[in-house]
């Protein structure tokens, strides 16, 4: 049995069969499991105690005597309830001893057939109980005598109630249960297959969205760029290249120690999204020669929310790439954070270039797009806004949760 199918924990809700119903509560738990067993165990004693009453008040309605009434319920609910539970228990103390399946099941199956056996005796002892206590009150009537019979009538009236006494003891006494035990072995063995199989999907996107983190934080085009921009920088302004270092130096200090928590790749905050995007918004400042200004304007209360790695760095590079560098003169980017209902709104405006024909097809926006639906699914989402000349605005929305 696997480690994760616990008989005392409920089962997955795509291995479970007819749950809802309060009656059927118990189904939620494995079969032959303690739980299962006592849910199984509350709900035939209340029916079988009602009948019980209903007959023993029946018989000592007619009988004119009313001392009959609860001896005669209590051994009808005793032989019915000792035929009802006595398999299943049996089979439940067998599922409790950690076997192997192929022993387990053989011993459910004689546990169940064993059951059979002690039920077909409890049967016989209260109804001769009841037998005996039913002539004396109701006389000769109580069981009229049968009609004589040939041997081959004989013969077949044995069988039919030898076939008749089977159906009531498998089926009353657990039968539909020991069916149920073997369809649910099925139904366990092709959850853990999808599981297992939507775990390696899982593991394939987490090992692609690492990748893309190391590829987008670490960009080697990038560092030489800026390293280049500090070689022409040494000579003519050997201050700006010194500021510009430490920019760069800053710029890493936020996002390298983060490239060696695998779970840091996966998962972060709106603070920290925002200070490696500040720290890379600075760099630019100095590379750009101070034509790029910018501004965080962010409740300090949202810094904790969860946020996604990466996202929120794309839309700033697309701002400064597309945007800022493109447009004559200087440029000015704005991130802004904000909650809205149950959604947290980030956005990112420039007023550079503005939206040019083309722009939102590319790898940055699309990655975004593709973790916001894995992430969210439809309850996040990218929109871009802009006129040519007029700048950018770009928003996500997703719902907000702690860290």
């Amino acid at each position: 049995m696997s480690a994760d199918y616990r008989l005392d924990r409920p089962l997955p809700p795509d291995v479970l069969i007819g749950r809802g119903a309060v009656w059927s509560r118990y189904r939620q738990y494995p079969v032959f499991s303690l739980p299962w067993l006592r849910g199984r165990s509350a709900l035939f004693a209340s029916i079988i105690g009602v009948i019980a009453l209903l007959v023993g008040g029946a018989i000592g309605l007619a009988a004119r005597d009313y001392g009959l009434v609860l001896p005669m319920a209590f051994y009808q609910f005793a032989g019915f309830g000792l035929m009802a539970t006595t398999g299943p228990a049996l089979a439940t103390w067998v599922r409790h001893r950690g076997w192997s399946a192929v022993a387990e099941r053989r011993g459910i199956v004689a546990a169940m057939l064993l059951g059979m056996v002690a039920s077909c005796l409890a049967d016989f002892m209260t109804s001769a109980r009841i037998e005996a206590m039913m002539v004396p009150a109701l006389g000769p009537s109580a069981y009229p005598p049968l009609p004589d019979l040939g041997p081959v009538e004989r013969a077949v009236s044995i069988a039919l109630n030898l076939l008749l006494l089977i159906m009531i003891y498998g089926l009353f006494g657990g039968g539909l249960a020991l069916r149920a035990y073997f369809g649910e072995r099925q139904r366990w063995h092709d959850h853990r297959n999808r599981r297992a199989l939507a775990d390696a999907r899982v593991q394939a996107q987490r090992a692609d969205l690492r990748l893309g983190l190391l590829q987008a934080q670490v960009e080697p085009h990038f560092l030489f760029n800026t390293l280049a921009s500090v070689r022409a920088l040494v000579r003519r302004d050997p201050a700006r290249a010194e500021a510009t270092l430490d920019a760069l130096v800053d710029h890493l200090r936020a996002t390298i120690p983060r490239l060696r928590d695998e779970d840091a790749l996966l998962h972060s905050t709106l603070g920290q999204q925002l200070d490696i995007c500040t720290s890379y918004l600075e760099l630019m400042r100095l590379r750009t020669g101070d034509r790029l200004s910018y501004a965080v304007e962010i409740d300090s209360a949202l810094r904790g929310c969860a946020y996604p790695p990466l996202l929120l760095l794309i839309l700033v590079e697309n701002a400064v790439k597309h945007g800022v560098e493109p447009k004559p003169g200087p440029g000015r980017i704005v991130l802004t954070a904000r909650r809205d209902g149950e959604d947290l709104v980030v956005t990112v405006a420039d007023d550079g270039a503005g939206l040019q024909p083309g722009f939102g097809g590319g790898m940055g926006l699309a990655n975004v797009r593709e973790q916001l639906a894995m992430r969210y699914g439809e309850r996040a989402r990218l929109q871009l806004q802009g006129r040519p000349g007029a700048g950018t605005r770009a928003e996500i929305r997703l719902p907000a949760s702690p860290p």
